[in-house]
């Protein structure tokens, strides 16, 4: 969609106002902030196009204009300033994330809590997944002669542990022959290659004693599953309610995004660097009025999970977004750090 020089700087004046005030914008207050050398009934002529080309609405017949959803997103892609964090906003962020370090789960809870308060919005994260997360560790803790706590550590750093009980006493050489079929079979392997088929091939291979084997193969299969549908995070939620703009829907919001599966579906629109999604584009009636900010972070040189917040269409887009993507960074760094260690 192609605007005049004029049209843009109207357009991005009644945003950036709206989202100041939220309040309609009229043409006379148009016309005194942005200076420009024409009158107020021209400025209204320019209005009267943008209304017409979707990107402005009215919403009563003898109020101002506020942005539609396509004004928000012609706005983002092509007319938001790109602020930059300054240097004390960078260290209040590194402070309050650095009290999550070390599990990698807290960590990320953590996050959400931080981009909650920082921006009086929802924030949803996630553990990375899919073909990137990979079995780094296993480990057999015996607690009886036929019972042991198997404990899996994937490279994204979830730790899942379950008890399994044995048909025969667990013995030195069974944990020794385990340990040669993790090391040769399963370190490294993508954790959503390890299925009980899989695993119950393993078992029948020569020299494995696989009917011993078993049940302590099928609880990997177990944890892996386990650490695969690791749940999307959601912090902050009841920050919607204090949005004038979504009076009337936040509890319907809060109870939809409380579901596993919408935030699931939330997490996978996110396909590049950082997106932006706003109103209708999300294809979901309960998020008709709001825009989410995702944003990727990486773990070493793989791919990790996501971090964003959920808020109104009316929300500082220009403010927010650095605030999401350098919370991202801050969590990458600390995720690549902690599993080094």
């Amino acid at each position: 969609m192609e605007l005049s020089e004029r049209k843009q700087k109207i357009l991005a004046a009644i945003v950036e106002q709206y989202i100041e005030t939220g309040e309609p914008v009229g043409s006379i207050g148009l016309a005194e902030k942005l200076g420009l050398a024409v009158s107020s009934a021209t400025i209204r002529n320019e209005m009267a196009e943008l209304a017409a080309m979707g990107l402005i609405d009215q919403p009563h017949t003898s109020a101002g204009r506020v942005p539609s959803h396509l004004g928000y997103r012609y706005y983002v892609d092509n007319l938001m300033s790109r602020h930059e964090l300054d240097a004390p906003q960078r260290r209040k962020i590194e402070a309050d994330i650095s009290t999550g370090e070390g599990d990698p789960e807290k960590l990320l809870e953590r996050a959400g809590e931080v981009l909650a308060q920082l921006t009086n919005c929802a924030a949803v994260s996630s553990m990375p997944r899919g073909e990137s997360v990979s079995i780094k560790r296993i480990e057999i803790v015996p607690i009886s002669t036929r019972t042991a706590m198997v404990v899996l550590l994937t490279s994204a750093g979830v730790i899942r542990s379950r008890v399994c009980r044995l048909n025969m006493e667990l013995t030195a050489s069974m944990i020794e022959v385990f340990y040669n079929i993790s090391a040769a079979k399963l370190l490294g392997r993508p954790i959503r290659e390890v299925n009980s088929v899989m695993l119950q091939t393993l078992a029948a291979s020569p020299g494995v004693e696989g009917f011993a084997m078993l049940p302590l193969l099928a609880t990997v299969s177990d944890l892996c599953r386990d650490a695969e549908d690791t749940d999307v995070m959601l912090e902050g939620e009841s920050n919607l309610l204090n949005h004038r703009e979504l009076e009337g829907s936040a509890l319907e919001l809060m109870d939809f995004l409380n579901k596993s599966e919408p935030l699931n579906s939330l997490i996978g629109l996110s396909k590049n660097e950082w997106d932006v999604i706003i109103g209708k584009e999300a294809q979901c009636r309960q998020l008709e009025n709001s825009s989410i900010i995702l944003a990727r972070y990486s773990v070493g040189l793989k791919e990790g999970g996501v971090i964003g917040l959920i808020g109104p269409t009316r929300i500082d887009y220009s403010r927010l977004i650095p605030s999401v993507r350098y919370l991202t960074e801050i969590v990458g760094s600390l995720l690549t750090q902690a599993l080094e260690d």
